[in-house]
Parts: C-alpha cells; structure tokens; sequence
C-alpha cells in the first residue's frame, strides 16, 4: 500500500470529517476577516462624510440619499408624548472604554416639529438605563417645553434587535417597542416627516442621557481574533488527520 492510498482511499471517513473541518474553518475565517473590512469601509466612508458642510433640516429639503451619514442640525420643539422607547438597546460604549457594555437599557426616538416649518424629524436622543425590577418603570428624562437646537447624524434607523414576526404597534403609553419603523409611525400620525432618523449627538440641554456612540470600527479587533480561532481550528484539524495518518501509515510499514 502507497502513501497516497493510505492517507486518502483507507481513511475515508478520517479525510472527510478533516476535510469537513478544515472547509468549515476557512470558511468562517474569511466570513470574520470580511466583516472586519466592512466595518473598516464603513468607518472610513463615515469619516469623510464627517467632514462636509452640517446639513441644515430647518433650510433644506432633503431625502435619505442626500443625508446619509452626514452631520445636520435641527431646531424644533420635542413631542414627548410620542415618545417611543427601544428596549435591549447596550449603552453605547466608546472604542477602548472599560465601562459595562452588557448594561442593557432603552434608546429613546423622540419626535421633533421643526421650527418654522410644518414637518417633523424622528431624534434618537440617547441612552438610559432599564430598572431591572420593573420594566416600564422609565427613568426621567428631561425635554424642555421649548424650541431648542440639536446636532447630529443621520441613519435609516437607529438598529435593528431581533425580533419573531412584525409586532403590532402599540397604543399603550409608555410605547415600549423592540423596534422602530418610520413608515408605520408616518401613517400612524399621519404627518410630513423626514425619510430618515437624527442621532443626536450634541444638544443645548443636560436630558441625562448617554450618547457615546461608538464608531462604525468598533469590534474590528474581536473579528480578527475570532477570524485566527477559526483558522487555527482548520489548521489543527489538518494536522490531527495528517500525523495520526502519518502514525498508522509508519506502523504499517513496520508491521
């Protein structure tokens, strides 16, 4: 007996259980290694869009296309009565921060009537945490009865949680949701709104909210680090099948 029918005719079960392996293991090594890239791209495609002109809402009309990821300013009075709270949202932690990241809370959208103009614009205002005794015991946040200036950055949505099947929208007060749809929330107050979401990042007001949005890159070390276990695990699934082959093949030709 050869070496070649040895290792690959002899051994069948043995080469697909490590070809098995090994495949498995690449695979998900590149699928880490690719995620990586993307939130590099993202963070890169971010950072330029950081630097245009601030969009002005009160000044322009703008669609989604126009204001993705740009920074814009926006002055208005909040309807905190609409208020919509997401739950199982993280505290937004900054890249490097030691802090608590499996804090969950609420991420609060808030509405927002332009001054000077008959629309609105949906702001997620910030973080704040959930009491874990009782869940619709909200935490105070403070929303001034008057106009006042935010700046931020706009998203399609404030991100998604998963969730089984669409939930119905709720009419109970406080609305507590998994997540948010601006085309359901459009028909259900049936006014003009903007096709998109501020995430607000400064404002004229101390609300007690957190907003230390971490950057698009955040996570790249951690697929890295998943990216070399599933490739190592590839690696020692090659050579498990290659010495304990190379063992029996030498015991063979002793015998």
């Amino acid at each position: 007996m050869n070496i070649f029918s040895h290792f690959f005719i002899s051994r069948i079960a043995a080469t697909l259980s490590a070809l098995i392996v090994v495949v498995l293991g690449c695979g998900a090594g590149v699928w880490q290694l690719d995620r990586a890239n993307q939130k590099i791209r993202l963070g890169s495609a971010l950072e330029a869009k950081q630097q245009l002109p601030v969009l002005d809402a009160n000044t322009q009309d703008l669609n989604f296309d126009q204001a993705n990821q740009r920074r814009m300013k926006v002055r208005g009075r909040y309807l905190p009565e609409e208020a919509i709270w997401l739950d199982n949202r993280p505290r937004p932690i900054p890249e490097g921060d030691a802090a608590n990241v499996a804090q969950s809370g609420f991420y609060v959208m808030m509405p927002l009537k332009l001054e000077g103009k008959d629309k609105v614009i949906w702001v997620n205002r910030g973080w704040a945490p959930r009491n874990n005794e009782s869940r619709t015991q909200l935490p105070p946040v403070n929303t001034p009865d008057r106009s006042i200036s935010i700046e931020g950055v706009v998203f399609g949505h404030p991100g998604k949680v998963y969730s089984l099947g669409k939930s119905e929208v709720s009419l109970i007060q406080p609305r507590i949701e998994q997540n948010f749809d601006l085309d359901e929330e459009a028909k259900r107050h049936g006014w003009l709104q903007f096709p998109f979401i501020l995430r607000e990042s400064t404002s004229d007001i101390n609300d007690g909210l957190v907003r230390n949005w971490a950057p698009p890159t955040n996570g790249v070390d951690r697929h890295y680090a998943y990216a070399f276990q599933w490739f190592a695990l590839a690696l020692c699934g090659f050579l498990f099948w290659f010495i304990t082959g190379l063992k029996e093949y030498r015991r063979k030709r002793h015998e």
